[in-house]
């Protein structure tokens, strides 16, 4: 018998009885149906997760900074070390943190680490407002992390960041409220920025709207490109004194994108020689995608058990099976069909039963999923623009596939070995 004869066969028998094996489809089903919603759901969150990692910073990006001091209330103060710099408070670390303020010094230091290919302070910009003709001044903040980010643009492109023109790229809630008319619209039109100085003077700013960003995780700042953000932070420190320290909280490093994980790890570790900590977009995220990964794990998980569940089901189909067709069997042996022929036959049957069953969870899931998702994106996410929170990717269907049919095969094995060890002269004399 050959290849596409057993294939044939194989399917053929399996409708031979039509409700049990109608109901052992059923609870594969449930499993594939099960695990391709929990796998499309991790692919859809980490797949947003990704995009918003491009609103904290480039994968080519590392966070710079001193590390952070911590004082204990029942030592008393710290002694006072001359050289330690200034401390700026962040109020984002827990109580009794500071953080070391970086100087210019610093950041020529930073410069020469090995490995870094350029460094730049991460400035806190604070506009007073924006105005497109005249429709009016709205308040407007500048996200902390324009520099060296790829931004999630629904109209636009991107910044260079070493164009000398003042760029910057607005959220999209910005499109309706300074009266452009539609996003691509907003494209390349001049906005005026307003900032104050020291001496409470107020400076005009042109720039140019390069693009329209989508809203983020990080909040709904507009972002800015290098030289429109150093006009404006000098422009804010007009009016103080010359010997006036510039003092920053972090700064923004770049290093090759091709860098290796030890490559990346050398250059904290030369970071830390120099008396700076470094942190990469990874680190930042990285323990949020981990605790997605496992709750997903988790779910999978179950849906796991349920296909374990369904294999006893095909061990059950194909034991009865077996027993019914017990003189067919020996015919087929008696016919000269070898024992691991009968052995494929019956695995086939398993498989095609594994593939039927997966084949319709998975249809049935992506069809449903892709509604609920759509009714989700536009309703109660409608505020995250861009998640589709159901994403069903290719490699992860098949991998839906190639495990059911996998268990299908394992759970063959019992039956399909049965039947390829029965005698034929037995068989054929079994009632």
């Amino acid at each position: 018998m050959r290849t596409t004869d057993i294939v044939t066969t194989a399917i053929g028998n399996s409708f031979r009885s039509r409700l049990r094996t109608t109901l052992t489809v059923l609870a594969i089903f449930i499993g594939a149906f099960t695990l391709t919603t929990t796998n499309a759901l991790g692919t859809g969150v980490n797949e947003y997760i990704d995009t918003q990692i491009t609103s904290i910073g480039a994968p080519d990006v590392m966070n710079i900074s001193k590390p952070t001091l911590a004082s204990d209330a029942d030592d008393g103060p710290a002694p006072y070390d001359p050289d330690a710099g200034s401390e700026i408070d962040t109020n984002a670390g827990p109580p009794g943190t500071t953080v070391l303020a970086l100087s210019d010094a610093d950041i020529d230091e930073i410069r020469a680490v090995e490995g870094i290919t350029d460094a730049q302070p991460l400035v806190s910009v604070r506009p007073d407002f924006v105005e497109w003709q005249d429709n009016g001044r709205f308040q407007l903040s500048i996200s902390p992390f324009s520099a060296g980010v790829t931004l999630d643009l629904a109209a636009g492109s991107g910044f260079d960041q070493s164009s000398t023109e003042f760029e910057i790229v607005l959220p999209t809630s910005y499109v309706d409220t300074l009266g452009f008319a539609s996003e691509t619209a907003a494209v390349g039109q001049s906005v005026q920025i307003g900032v104050t100085d020291a001496v409470g003077e107020q400076h005009l700013i042109d720039a140019t709207v390069i693009g329209i960003q989508n809203p983020t995780l990080v909040g709904t700042g507009a972002s800015t490109n290098t030289a429109l953000t150093t006009a404006l932070f000098d422009a804010q420190r007009t009016g103080l004194p010359e010997q006036t320290s510039t003092d920053y909280a972090s700064a923004t490093a770049r290093f090759d994108a091709d860098a290796s994980d030890e490559e990346i790890q050398a250059i904290k570790d030369r970071l830390v020689d120099a008396g700076f900590a470094g942190t990469t977009v990874a680190d930042q995220i990285g323990t949020f995608q981990s605790v997605v990964d496992g709750i997903i794990l988790v779910l999978n998980a179950f849906a796991v058990i349920a296909l374990i569940a369904a294999g006893f089901g095909i061990i059950n189909t194909l034991l009865m099976s077996v027993q019914e067709r017990t003189r067919e069997i020996g015919l087929m042996k008696a016919m000269g069909m070898s024992g691991a022929r009968i052995f494929v036959l019956f695995s086939t049957e398993a498989v095609f039963i594994g593939f039927l069953g997966s084949a319709i969870g998975a249809g049935v899931a992506i069809a449903v999923g892709s509604v609920v998702s759509s009714v989700l994106a536009e309703g109660f996410l409608s505020g995250l623009a861009g998640l589709q929170i159901l994403t069903f990717a290719p490699t992860s269907i098949a991998s839906v596939f190639a495990l059911v049919m996998g268990i299908a095969f394992l759970a063959s094995t019992l039956p399909a070995s049965r039947a390829a060890r029965q005698s034929p002269i037995d068989s054929l004399r079994y009632e």
